[in-house]
């Protein structure tokens, strides 16, 4: 059982906003904080690399932490600044030539888009997309139907930016191992929503950020890589943390993920990380699902209640991930009254999903992105300043 009060006690933040921004970035605890601050208070009195001797064993156990979030290994995780980061270092490590083929979804994301495409005007491979079924998800019947041995590289979206859509990976794991094709899966914004297990995905590849459902700090992104994908991969990037030299003109790459990382890191950040994972894991995934996915429910209801105001989220599953339209209102307009009602919302990008919204010829929606810390009495106060609105 998740203890509402007690939680929002450790978030400063819950004292002054209504933050329902959370698939954006979401309010640290205090222990966060303090796990960041104290190790910058150690740089400044005794030295960056001196604090960083000091936090071995902590920084560790963020490779610990973060493996059993995904439920890997701690051999298989690499961190990064960002999480597009970390997709790009898997990404551009794998091994195309011409007429080879990349599927992807329909949801998938703008920078993964354009990384398929740029590879595509390098090499010569054919990007496809594949079409939704009945759901607005990603058609596994149709996947399976366009795998050959052509493909190399399954790439998609556990949830898209623009919706509370929950894509159903397990299903296009299945496919992926049949075929012996590696997949790539951004879980972005489903890591610390809910549960997420690389093995009962069946994923080769998966990239995650701190900032978002995690509750971690900013400029923390990750890569878990199966172990038994790396001799598939060559890593874009070969520097001192990366690989050893052998003096003369060869190189080795390092044991394990930690082949994909660089030297310089920001070790505050990475406690930060540490601190926001283990919180997440002493919650329970499943409990924290508990929480948030039906908070995200009861807000998408009574939004759709209100005159005027349709919700555009779909998938078969959907998650705590809410996009709302208000008639004869812009959506930036919507998200200033919210502001100076305290209420924090974003508004999504139709050029971050264009295959999604030109399909559905959506507009910039409102996201709202409720949390397990958020209140029921929250949610109704943000429908209240909606209802509210001149339409």
């Amino acid at each position: 059982m998740v203890d509402i009060a007690a939680l929002r006690a450790q978030t400063p933040g819950c004292a002054h906003r209504v933050h329902l921004n959370n698939a954006g970035a979401a309010l640290m605890s205090r222990p966060t904080l303090e796990a960041m601050s104290a190790q910058l208070r150690l740089e400044a009195e005794i030295g960056g690399y001196e604090a960083a001797e000091v936090v071995q064993e902590a920084i560790a156990d963020t490779y610990e932490a973060v493996a059993e979030l995904v439920g890997g290994r701690s051999a298989e995780v690499a961190f990064f600044d960002n999480a597009t980061h970390a997709w790009n270092a898997g990404f551009y490590s794998m091994r195309f030539r011409r007429g080879d083929r990349i599927l992807t979804g329909r949801a998938e994301y703008g920078s993964n888009v354009l990384a398929y495409l740029q590879v595509a005007r390098r090499t010569g491979v054919e990007v496809v997309v594949v079409p939704n079924d009945a759901h607005g998800q990603i058609d596994v019947a149709a996947l399976a139907s366009l795998v050959d041995e052509r493909t190399r590289l399954i790439g998609v979206s556990h949830v898209p930016t623009s919706g509370g859509l929950v894509n159903p990976a397990a299903a296009v794991g299945r496919i992926a191992r049949e075929a012996g094709v590696l997949f790539l899966l951004d879980a972005t914004q489903s890591v610390g929503q809910f549960p997420v297990d690389v093995e009962t995905i069946g994923c080769d590849l998966l990239t995650g950020t701190g900032r978002k459902f995690l509750r971690g700090p900013r400029g923390t992104g990750f890569l878990w890589v199966r172990l038994d994908a790396l001799e598939r991969l060559d890593p874009f990037v070969a520097e001192i943390r990366s690989a050893t030299w052998d003096g003369r003109r060869g190189f080795d790459w390092v044991d394990g993920a930690r082949r994909f990382e660089s030297w310089e890191n920001s070790y505050v950040n990475l406690l930060g990380l540490r601190a926001a994972v283990r919180q997440a894991l002493e919650l329970g995934l499943e409990a924290i699902a508990e929480r948030t996915l039906p908070l995200g429910t009861e807000l998408r209801a009574r939004l759709d209640e209100l005159p005027g105001v349709s919700t555009h989220d779909l998938g078969e599953v959907r998650c705590a991930i809410v996009t709302a339209g208000v008639a004869d209102v812009a959506s930036a307009d919507v998200a200033a009254a919210l502001k100076r009602a305290s209420v924090n919302v974003t508004v999504t990008v139709p050029e971050d999903t264009q295959f999604d919204t030109e399909d559905r010829g959506l507009p910039p929606l409102v996201r709202l992105s409720p949390h397990y810390y958020n209140t029921e009495q929250e949610l109704e106060y943000a429908v209240e300043q909606i209802a509210a609105l001149p339409h």
